[in-house]
């Protein structure tokens, strides 16, 4: 069956909003065990999965300005919070019995294993998801850009950036009903308009190794099975 595939490694960027469904903020527990389940379906086809979770349910700089907190010590809130998400889809993952492995690039070791790369790929060979926290370990960058890291480090075939809508538009669809949608993309056309689909310097780190980008709607039950088959969905960015 794997042989059907078009990616049998895949980076599966999550924002942290994924976790709080309606909520607002948080986790919504129920939403979070769809979407492993989900994910587990993906696995059984024979697919190789590693995960980069973002932590804007619970914190994020842009949303707390009016703190006073710094962007050095905002941004370290925002990696442990990613590690907090990771752990708790670590556990979601046990109740299907699969094994999910949470590795931070922002060291905690008594909560979480630290990342390193060829931890990562061994886990992979044996069929464990890998969860990856912590963003890229320092300040200044988002988990957009440590998701192309690490698809880059794990000789990841896509990178599938997971959203709540269907397409990458050239303004925001939810404002404007001119919205034009595209179905694919090149990395250059993507930095030249400035679409803000993604972090742009992630963006430039896919360019530069040819790392393929899917955008999809993750709201869609069975999307991310139908991107790694190759059918024709969301945004392809190459």
């Amino acid at each position: 069956m794997a042989k059907r595939l078009k990616y049998k490694r895949i980076m599966l960027k999550l924002s942290g909003e994924v976790m709080e469904g309606k909520k607002g903020s948080g986790i919504d527990f129920k939403v979070v065990e769809a979407l492993c389940r989900e994910i587990v379906d993906v696995q059984k086809l024979g697919v190789e999965i590693a995960i980069v979770i973002g932590g804007g349910n619970f914190w994020r700089y842009r949303d707390f300005l009016e703190s006073g907190i710094d962007r050095v010590h905002s941004d370290y809130m925002g990696m442990m919070a990613t590690i907090m998400n990771s752990l708790v889809l670590r556990n979601a993952f046990k109740k299907f019995k699969v094994d999910a492995r949470p590795l931070s690039s922002f060291a905690m070791p008594v909560v979480i294993e630290e990342y390193f790369r060829d931890k990562a790929l061994a886990y992979l060979e044996k069929k464990k998801i890998v969860i990856c926290a912590g963003g890229t370990g320092n300040p200044f960058f988002t988990t957009d850009t440590a998701a192309a890291l690490r698809g880059l480090e794990l000789h990841c075939d896509v990178l599938m950036k997971a959203t709540k809508v269907d397409f990458v538009y050239d303004k925001d669809p939810m404002k404007y009903k001119n919205a034009k949608k595209f179905d694919k993309l090149t990395y250059h056309k993507v930095l030249d308009l400035g679409l803000g689909v993604m972090d742009l310097s992630a963006v430039s780190l896919c360019a530069g190794s040819n790392l393929p980008i899917s955008v999809f709607n993750l709201t869609k039950k069975g999307n991310i099975a139908r991107v790694v088959r190759g059918e024709s969905i969301g945004t392809l960015i190459s």
